[in-house]
């Protein structure tokens, strides 16, 4: 076995934002020396990596020429230049999740048209290259709109009701969805290594932000029955063995209201579903990832505690430095972490940090969850 741990082991990552952050936490648990891309100096990731670079993820030279100077390559996010990491692997360098995954995942139309080809479940689209294209074809409202790339908590989605709603949307590459009615929305992260050892973690339930499309409590376990989760579980590893990924898939999902489970989209990565396994689970999201890309064990997936994560955005009316109103309060709460990006400039509906609260008790977790939710702000100065 390659020695990843206290040696001269260079792993890099495409990205340095909150999801970096607590990927950081892990490799240095470890002590794997761990070199970080972002294109801002600010990154949360910036000041805390082993080594940082300040690039361009989307910019062809800056990835490959990044991608020379470490032994294995892994993301944070799917908005990256493919075609530097096509090259990259044809050159032997290891990049996990593989471009080809990638490639289908960060474009939603081809993503889409993914699930149709392997039987998964999931809702009926179209694709259009132009608004115009989408005006002039036969549209039957209300539809899901989704900008084919670059979607990314929650912008580039919307709910089209009526003919003046098509004026709100963006002239790019599209899908439009059929609007399937559903009780929940749901979520299942599932762990691959490269000798194909997969395991998944409990289904989560996610509760909305009615405006912001933006997750606001993850709830773990999800209060489903035994057999619905058990067929969620069973769709996400068969999207799962579908990609034959290597790092961890996130799989959103819709339970239907004849109990029947679709696939939303997937993200090739660390996700916010998956922040509520920190605290809760025997092995976080973060180290599992790690332990996946380099085909170590994967670790336990169960939880310890019932765990829900809030969300903490920025609050609508305040940019600028922030401020975290009365997380003094939080702290006195039982079961209750916050986690800081280390954002320093707020602005509405922005993901500054989230909160777990972990209890033996599901319910009485959700109550501290509501009351930390209704007691912290993010606001500025």
């Amino acid at each position: 076995m390659k020695n990843y741990f206290s040696s001269n082991f260079r792993l890099g990552v495409l990205g340095g934002g909150q999801l970096g952050k607590m990927l950081l936490t892990e490799t240095q648990k470890f002590d794997i020396y761990t070199v970080i891309l972002d294109s801002s100096a600010d990154a949360p990731c910036a000041q805390i990596c082993n080594e940082f670079h300040q690039g361009s993820l989307m910019d062809f030279d800056t990835v490959y020429n990044f991608g020379k100077q470490v032994d294995l390559l892994t993301i944070e996010i799917e908005h990256v230049n493919i075609d530097a990491l096509i090259k990259l692997e044809a050159e032997g360098l290891e990049i996990y999740p593989q471009p080809s995954v990638l490639q289908i995942i960060q474009h939603k139309g081809k993503q889409k048209d993914f699930f149709v080809k392997k039987n998964i479940p999931t809702s009926p689209h179209k694709r259009f290259e132009t608004l115009e294209e989408l005006k002039n074809s036969s549209l039957h409202f209300p539809f899901v709109w989704k900008s084919a790339q670059f979607g990314y908590d929650g912008t580039g989605v919307k709910i089209v009701k009526n003919e003046n709603d098509l004026n709100t949307l963006t002239d790019t590459d599209c899908i439009v969805e059929d609007l399937i009615p559903f009780k929940n929305e749901l979520a299942v992260i599932v762990a691959r290594n490269k000798s194909g050892e997969i395991k998944t973690y409990p289904v989560v339930e996610m509760e909305f932000h009615p405006e912001a499309n933006q997750v606001e409590y993850v709830i773990c376990p999800a209060r489903i029955s035994d057999g619905v989760a058990q067929k969620a579980k069973e769709v996400a590893l068969k999207v799962a063995t579908s990609f034959e990924h290597i790092g961890l898939l996130a799989v959103e999902m819709f339970q239907t209201e004849d109990d029947e489970i679709i696939v939303n989209e997937v993200a090739p990565r660390t996700h916010n579903s998956g922040h509520y396994s920190i605290e809760a689970s025997f092995t976080s999201q973060f180290e599992q990832h790690v332990r996946s890309i380099l085909n170590l064990p994967l670790g336990n997936t169960a939880s310890k505690v019932a765990g829900i994560m809030v969300n903490l955005v920025g609050e609508e009316g305040f940019s600028g430095n922030v401020v975290y109103e009365n997380i003094n309060e939080i702290l006195k709460m039982d079961g209750v972490t916050p986690h800081i990006y280390g954002k320093k400039e707020t602005r509405p509906f922005r993901k500054m940090g989230h909160v777990t609260i972990v209890n033996n008790d599901l319910t009485e977790a959700r109550k501290i969850a509501e009351k930390v939710k209704n007691t912290i702000r993010v606001i500025s100065e």
